[in-house]
């Protein structure tokens, strides 16, 4: 570290700003994406009612084409975050997606303008992943490392949430017919308030001037490699080489048996309540808003638990496969969310029932998540962390596409009867992460650090 840094003023906990500052990028990330969810009735709506008159299978398709397109450009995203470093490739992706955001009230009612303008959207969407898990990896001790994730990662229910509340706002607000419009424009146009403190208030470790030696030290005091300058680990990446190790097989593998499951509960829950529970566009509101409150408990607890073990003298990868494995038990919960939902036997406490049932899949979703994004810092050295996650984060995306493509059809399929549909899609979203635990422990059964990328 330089030495101006050993002159500045000391901050023992600065590292936790810049969680907070990742936390935030993160929430106007998902609150950009979540609007679309909250606006479905609205385009699906027939056009002699003032919607749009889409299908289930044209909202479908739009958002499997933008999971498609964030899951393509994560890949690059990752490798050029790791080029240009988290400063300018976090900012950059920020105001991609803020603009395009804002651009989506501007292309009528025409799912194929809709298709193309997100797409955009998800090229600057697919950088906040990449530069947050990279910046988590320069910013924080590998014990800290799976709390720092989960608080950032918690930003994503939290958009949610304000979603949940925000666009339905807006469409009473404004009126349907002005209030869609108005939704993307808002929402696009707060992320931009978030750049002024990125700017102000980040620079890396070896840079920042209001990091003390102590903090400096600390945040590299588990290093398997000795950090002794601010140059450190900025050596020139075999981006290809990564696909040789069975450690980023194992990341893209659980990547891509979980994060399509959370896209899934995105996109579909306030359908899904709609259907079931014949619950208006205002009355979802609320047990949105609850799934994901609940989701941000999951999500920092989740980060709690390899903590903890790690305190008690459990190896990192020991702790993080154990914490793992306990998280992907609690989806099999999901299993009963049908069953309990059954108004005829449960009546009024069928909704909630059912609700209960997907907030604890929603929240293990999110613990895992928070140690599952943690793994590519503990194997990988720093310059590749960004690389490593973007590749994740495609697979992740391609199974976005397919479960949204699957729902889509399935509950076209099943119309009259849609509460087979979710039936199919709830067994799917309870599996999925036993499954993803078992290929990532035979592919790394033991920890081994990765030194010669």
């Amino acid at each position: 570290m330089n030495s101006s840094n050993q002159t500045a003023p000391v901050s023992s906990n600065y590292r936790w700003v810049i969680c907070a500052l990742l936390f935030f990028a993160t929430t106007f990330n998902y609150l950009d994406r979540q609007v679309i969810s909250y606006l479905k009735e609205f385009f699906c709506a027939p056009a002699a009612q003032g919607g749009f008159g889409w299908s289930n299978t044209d909202y479908a398709n739009l958002t499997a084409v933008f999971t498609g397109v964030y899951a393509c450009m994560t890949v690059l995203a990752g490798w050029f975050i790791d080029k240009i470093g988290t400063k300018l490739g976090l900012a950059l992706s920020l105001i991609v997606w803020s603009v395009c955001g804002i651009a989506n009230a501007f292309v009528g009612r025409l799912v194929m303008m809709h298709v193309i303008i997100r797409s955009a959207f998800a090229v600057g969407e697919a950088g906040n992943f990449p530069a947050s898990n990279k910046t988590v990896a320069e910013w924080f001790p590998k014990r800290e490392r799976a709390l720092a994730t989960a608080i950032f990662n918690s930003g994503s229910n939290f958009g949610a949430m304000v979603a949940a509340l925000f666009v339905p706002w807006c469409m009473v607000c404004f009126g349907d017919q002005k209030g869609w419009k108005m939704a993307f424009i808002l929402t696009g146009a707060a992320g931009f308030l978030w750049l002024i403190f990125w700017f102000w208030l980040y620079d890396t470790p070896g840079r920042q001037k209001r990091l003390s030696k102590v903090e400096f030290d600390y945040i590299h005091s588990d290093e398997e490699i000795p950090v002794t300058d601010a140059a450190a680990d900025k050596g020139k990446l075999a981006w290809w080489k990564l696909f040789g190790y069975r450690q980023a097989w194992a990341f893209f593998f659980g990547k891509f048996m979980t994060d399509g499951i959370w896209w899934f509960y995105l996109f579909w829950l306030p359908d899904y309540l709609t259907k079931q529970f014949n619950m208006t566009k205002t009355q979802v509101i609320l047990p949105t808003f609850i799934v994901y409150g609940v989701a941000i408990v999951g999500s920092i607890y989740g980060g709690i638990i390899p903590m903890t073990l790690i305190k008690k003298g459990m190896p990192v990868y020991r702790a993080r496969m154990t914490a793992m494995f306990i998280i992907a038990l609690a989806p099999l919960a999901v299993l009963a969310t049908q069953y309990f939902g059954n108004v005829e036997h449960f009546g009024k406490m069928a909704s909630v029932l059912a609700v209960a049932m997907i907030c604890i899949g929603c929240a293990a979703h999110q613990a895992w998540s928070a140690n599952l994004f943690t793994t590519v810092s503990d194997m990988f050295p720093k310059k590749a962390v960004g690389s490593v996650t973007g590749i994740g984060t495609a697979a992740g995306g391609i199974s976005g596409v397919i479960i949204q493509k699957l729902a889509g059809r399935l509950t076209d399929a099943f119309k009259q009867t849609p509460q087979t549909a979710y039936l199919i899609m709830f067994i799917i979203c309870a599996l999925s992460y036993l499954i993803a635990w078992g290929v990532m422990k035979a592919l790394v059964p033991r920890h081994k650090p990765i030194t010669d990328l």
